[in-house]
């Protein structure tokens, strides 16, 4: 069996983390969440996998290489685009795209899986891609049941877990049900025939539409964990949700005494440090050599390797990029986002969603959402 993983995308809604890496390799719990994923797919019988790719390319294959949990990796490369001014970009090529772009590398032989990069979920690929099998359809699409079903695709459902109707991004009261595409598919390979050549299209857009009114179209409800990790609160959910199921939390050579105060669940990296009563907890995750000071409370935060966090900080609610320093006394509230190198001088506030970019100085508090570029 062969899956495509969509990895291409921008990130834009993890900006300004995803300034700087791709969203597929931001750590859930210390881990890329692309292990997460081609871990779960190897589990499943997966053999090969292509990594569809565009922005970050180099650095996801530098860090995959060719073999993973003991599958294939395969590269599907978005075509550059020559550019007006006289230099080529790459065209992302929306979600169908780059499902017609690695045609050659999935074949036509078999069924095959394709999932966005940034889902996190305990679904079993097998039975999903047994039930596509028994359907008789060119495309069945994972569905997940949420409350606001007005941020996805969602789907009307007939007997035999038929789709009838896909709407793409409804209001409320247009949904036609609390399903929701998943972002997971079985597809046989008739898809590439509903796909245009080298041109950007929305698989949700303009082919499911196209398969439902054929009665090519079916669904595959499940229960199991499914968080979309594209937006900075759900990337922090999914952070607390593997927290709580970690056994091992602490490092065999911790690096703090019995004056600091822990409350789970929390995770700490190898070669991280707590000054004396400090209050880590509860779901926190600090990553690979991170310093924290004397008398520093993180609460609901992930902090990423190599950050500097001084004495006397608070941060509730928050991501910190990879070697930001947070200097003494800086209290860093709920939804702020540090990006990687930044540098948050002595005494200062950020609150309300302040988002600061990499390697950006700041030296005053800033107390309404803003992005500090």
């Amino acid at each position: 069996m062969k899956a495509l993983i969509l990895a291409g995308g921008f990130g834009t809604r993890l900006r300004p983390l995803s300034c700087t890496r791709p969203k597929i390799l931001f750590p859930i719990t210390n881990k890329p969440l692309l292990d997460l994923t081609l871990k779960k797919l190897s589990i499943n019988g997966v053999k090969e996998v292509i990594l569809a790719v565009n922005y970050g390319a180099e650095t996801l294959m530098s860090y995959c290489g060719n073999v993973r949990y003991g599958m294939k990796i395969f590269y599907s490369k978005d075509t550059a685009q020559p550019h007006s001014l006289g230099f080529s970009s790459y065209r992302p090529l929306g979600t169908g795209g780059p499902i017609k772009k690695a045609e050659k590398l999935l074949g036509r032989d078999e069924d095959f899986l394709v999932l966005n990069g940034d889902i996190l979920t305990n679904l079993d690929y097998s039975a999903l891609m047994q039930k596509h099998r028994e359907s008789g359809g060119i495309a069945t699409i994972a569905l997940s049941r949420v409350e606001d079903p007005s941020r996805y695709g969602v789907v009307e459902l007939k007997e035999n877990m038929r789709i009838i109707r896909f709407v793409e991004k409804p209001s409320r009261d247009e949904a036609p049900s609390s399903l929701i595409n998943a972002g997971i598919y079985a597809l046989s390979p008739e898809i590439f025939d509903y796909i245009p050549e080298t041109k950007p299209c929305s698989i949700e857009r303009e082919v499911f539409p196209k398969l439902a009114a054929k009665n090519l179209l079916f669904g595959y409800p499940f229960q199991d964990l499914w968080i979309d990790v594209g937006k900075k609160e759900d990337y922090l959910k999914a952070n607390v949700f593997f927290l709580k199921s970690l056994k091992k939390q602490f490092p065999e050579n911790r690096r703090f005494n019995a004056d600091v105060r822990i409350i789970e669940p929390v995770l700490i990296g190898e070669n991280t440090s707590i000054g004396k009563d400090s209050a880590i907890g509860p779901s926190v995750v600090l990553g690979e050599n991170v310093q924290i000071g004397i008398k520093v409370s993180i609460q609901n935060s992930v902090v990423f390797p190599g950050a500097v966090i001084s004495d006397f900080a608070f941060i509730k609610g928050a991501v910190i990029g990879e070697n930001a320093f947070i200097g003494k006394h800086v209290k860093i509230d709920e939804n702020c986002v540090i990006g990687d190198g930044a540098v948050i001088k002595d005494h200062l506030t950020l609150t309300n969603h302040v988002t600061v970019c990499p390697f950006k100085t700041v030296s005053e508090s800033v107390f309404e959402a803003r992005c500090l570029m």
